[in-house]
């Protein structure tokens, strides 16, 4: 029978943090309304004031609710985190793919960012309504992330992940099919009036092409989160805390992001784990003697992945350099 998933979110608190969350993004996009490149301490200042945002949350969910609300937050915040990181590794490619100029390239970020939120969205309110229809919808969420993770380490073991093919993008095809596409960016505008008629600048399809990868880490995330906490309200403030300081985190780790080599190999564990720990959550509904995963392990286990793969990447970077120094 149907069941209201329990929430700590009430209406009052719903209200106020998207409040928050959109006063955050309008500072962002008046932050850069001025195209310019991005400095390291900008960037370093931004990312530690979006980390301790989730840091005084939490501490914040402990005092009002509990520790285990807290728990729940912050693992599933780690999880967003490293996905994120992921994302932004393929936010890379793209800005390397369509030359985006430096002193645009975090406006393309934060629409990627405020698309990637709007999707969340959508997937976070379906997710909702699944575990209110019943507890089937763990084992669909499982088999969601077991097969993701199978998808991204067969990627990783072909060295996929380091290839960008624009021309797969239908979006990017049909949106040049509609309208025509200047030769050269026009700052931060999206469209411009040429020959007598509105044409879209190189930066409206990078964002086309954002949004289109927006989707695919959307299916992995939300039911990733769903695998730590099934409050929907938590699954929607681990997303947006991760999410939002995005654009300054890729400034910090432009050039980490390339050294982590293993840094898919360790995502696609992460998933496969929680994938299990979905399905055994299932099957405990239907059999109580199958165990369960707890929180405190899931953290442990997710934190332990990416600490090895941090470790192994920075290992074969070195051994890679000698191998080339020998040469």
């Amino acid at each position: 029978m149907p069941e209201s998933v329990a929430t700590v979110g009430s209406p009052g608190l719903w209200a106020i943090s998207i409040a928050v969350l959109l006063a955050l993004l309008v500072a962002d996009f008046v932050v850069t309304r001025r195209p310019h490149e991005v400095s390291m301490r900008e960037a370093a200042g931004w990312s530690v004031f979006y980390l301790a945002l989730p840091a005084v949350f939490g501490l914040w969910l402990w005092l009002e609710f509990g520790g285990g609300q807290a728990l729940e937050f912050m693992t599933g915040f780690v999880v967003e985190k490293s996905l994120s990181v992921d994302n932004l590794f393929v936010f890379m490619l793209l800005l390397a793919a369509f030359a985006v100029p430096p002193a645009v390239q975090q406006r393309v970020l934060l629409y990627g960012i405020v698309g990637a939120l709007v999707l969340r969205g959508v997937f976070i309110a379906a997710g909702a309504a699944m575990l209110s229809a019943g507890t089937w919808a763990f084992l669909v969420f499982g088999v969601i992330l077991l097969a993701s993770a199978v998808k991204i380490l067969r990627e990783a073991m072909s060295d996929g992940q380091n290839e960008m093919d624009l021309s797969r993008l239908r979006s990017v095809r049909l949106l040049r099919r509609l309208m025509p596409v200047t030769d050269d960016y026009r700052g931060t505008r999206l469209t411009v009036r040429e020959h007598g008629r509105r044409a879209l600048t190189p930066l409206a399809v990078v964002v086309v092409a954002v949004f289109a990868t927006d989707v695919v880490f959307a299916v992995d995330s939300v039911p990733a989160v769903y695998g730590i906490t099934e409050d929907p309200y938590l699954v929607f403030a681990t997303n947006a805390f991760a999410l939002m300081g995005l654009r300054a985190l890729y400034f910090v780790l432009h050039s980490a992001l390339e050294k982590l080599v293993h840094l898919n190999h360790g995502l696609a564990i992460i998933l496969a784990f929680i994938g299990v720990k979905l399905v055994l959550h299932w099957a405990h509904g239907i059999w109580p003697s199958v165990p369960q995963v707890p929180t405190p392990i899931s953290l442990g286990v997710i934190v332990a992945v990416l600490v090895t793969v941090s470790f192994t990447s920075l290992y074969a970077r070195r051994r890679e350099a000698a191998r080339t120094a020998q040469e």
